[in-house]
């Protein structure tokens, strides 16, 4: 056992500091092999007692010092079941008294106090430890006259309370390190979960637009590249950082997130790099920066596309030389951090704009990962209303699901808040309805249902039997047709008011072979305007 982990513990520093001020000792520890290391590496605090501090100073006393605590230690050894503190007399005819430790029923080693008697040295007692130290130190002799009257005296009382101090101590550390085990399970049992968690398979998406994402994801992963990921607020990117992050090498390091849109420029410099003392007002101390407590593991930088340009040139150094410069600091520090950045903005626009630099844009875009919003995979809705479903039900709520109708008019939503907003309304709609077997269209929120049905009209209801994912497309055919009627085929508007894309309307129309009743003359772009 590493019993240095165990030298600033409370019970250990307190120990010390009693022993010392009331009978002028030295507390020590020896191992499960009876080796006391300080005595070796000639790290320890020279005992009071002049007789050992000597006596430790040479050679030949510190062999004898040593033998006299293996003495001990065999006791110990000899008496498996012994918990208790016991005494012996070292090469000097002082007393040593040490108590066992064990940790889950495992003998590791002893604390132990030497170097005092049990009852006052008479005359002839300061003789014979005179005669002995001869043998071991004759050059501090002269140094030696009237030591004997300065050896503690340690008799039957104070005895029991320096065995009972030390019987207390090695239970303190034995809890210790206890708890420290259990608490180190913890982490690796908390690390496990993290991993399993965070498992590609984990992220809900079974649509093409997601295969497409988890493919690059799984290749990405095991490298060490800079990922940008693209998409729009509620679309899961920090999700799939922290998968990216749990399924590489680095996923027992730290996953550090800052959204560089919450600071302003001085803040987030502070909460990036870190400060020193004095900096700037209200700087009392230095502070790590969140690329230093990232170091080893991943950096999630959120909204990099709001950054300063100043920002963006000390961004730009860390991914290029892997250093950086503390505010108000002189010396530059060195950390390896994987970046993965995100944005809901186009980069590739800004830097035409020049609002973002473009060798960073380079930078940060080796590898990019676009994150296609919730109306662009409207396959995945089901699975996801599900999934909501599941993870917000409390104990005592009766629904399992939600009636056709909502279910038709959640299908038919834009969804301009992605997968957040569609949780969001999940949530809701189960503490409103919970009670209920089935949640009603009428408990959706109004702007859901305003914008879906304008003006509060009739809802075209989807068909209640089969699959799901077969109720909501045909809910989607019907609502894209009495679109193209209502605006005399203006693809173009359609697709403003559904909140797609005109391309995706396309692709959809040609899906369900709404292309074929298109009346002559309004089939190009030019009949449309």
């Amino acid at each position: 056992m590493d019993f240095e982990k165990h030298q600033n513990l409370h019970t250990i520093v307190m120990l010390r500091d009693v022993i010392r001020k009331w009978w002028q000792v030295e507390l020590s520890f020896a191992d499960r092999n009876g080796v006391v290391h300080d005595w070796q590496r000639g790290d320890f605090i020279p005992p009071p007692n002049d007789f050992c501090r000597h006596s430790l100073g040479a050679r030949e006393g510190m062999r004898r010092c040593a033998q006299s605590v293996r003495v001990l230690h065999e006791k110990f050894k000899a008496a498996k079941n012994l918990r208790r503190a016991l005494f012996h007399d070292c090469h000097l005819r002082l007393s040593i008294v040490g108590a066992p430790l064990y940790i889950r029923n495992e003998y590791e080693g002893f604390l132990f106090v030497e170097g005092f008697a049990r009852q006052p040295l008479i005359p002839g007692d300061g003789q014979v430890l005179m005669t002995k130290m001869r043998d071991i130190a004759p050059g501090a002799l002269l140094e030696l006259e009237g030591a004997a009257e300065r050896v503690p005296v340690l008799d039957g009382s104070e005895l029991s309370k320096l065995s009972d101090l030390l019987e207390f101590a090695v239970t303190e550390i034995a809890n210790q390190e206890v708890e420290l085990t259990r608490k180190e399970e913890t982490i690796q049992s908390m690390a496990s979960e993290l991993s399993n968690r965070y498992r590609f398979e984990k992220i809900i998406g079974r649509s093409g637009a997601m295969n497409e994402v988890f493919r690059l994801m799984e290749k990405v992963a095991h490298s060490d590249s800079t990922v940008l990921i693209n998409g729009e607020s509620g679309t899961g990117k920090e999700l799939v950082a922290r998968a990216i992050h749990h399924n590489g090498p680095r996923k027992d390091k730290p996953f550090v997130v800052q959204n560089c849109s919450a600071f302003n420029d001085n803040l987030l410099e502070s909460a990036l790099f870190g400060h020193t003392r004095g900096a700037f007002t209200g700087a009392l101390k230095d502070k790590k920066g969140l690329f230093e407590v990232a170091d080893q593991g991943t950096f999630f930088l959120d909204e990099v596309g709001d950054m300063s340009p100043a920002l963006q040139v000390k961004l730009l150094r860390v991914l290029q030389e892997g250093t950086f410069l503390p505010v108000g600091g002189t010396h530059s520090r060195e950390v390896d951090v994987r970046v993965i950045a995100a944005t809901h903005k186009d980069l590739g626009e800004m830097v035409k704009r020049g609002e973002f630099r473009e060798d960073l844009f380079y930078r940060i875009n080796v590898i990019r990962l676009q994150l296609p919003p919730l109306r662009e995979r409207k396959d995945d809705l089901p699975v996801l209303i599900d999934h909501f479903l599941r993870k917000h039900h409390r104990e005592g709520q009766r629904a399992r699901g939600l009636a056709p109708e909502a279910l038709g008019i959640l299908g038919a939503y834009a969804w301009p808040g992605n997968i957040r907003e569609l949780e969001n309304e999940i949530e809701r709609l189960l503490v409103l309805g919970g009670e209920l077997e089935t949640i009603p269209a009428e408990l959706l929120s109004s702007r859901i249902r305003d914008a879906v049905v304008p003006g509060g009209g009739p809802f075209i209801a989807p068909r209640a039997h089969g699959k799901l994912h077969e109720a909501v497309e045909s809910l989607e055919k019907e609502m894209i047709h009495q679109g193209l009627v209502r605006t005399r085929y203006n693809k173009s508007r359609l697709s403003r008011e559904l909140g797609i894309s005109r391309s995706n309307l396309l692709l959809k129309i040609s899906r369900y072979g709404l292309d074929k009743g298109i009346p002559e003359g309004m089939e190009n772009d030019e009949a449309e305007a």
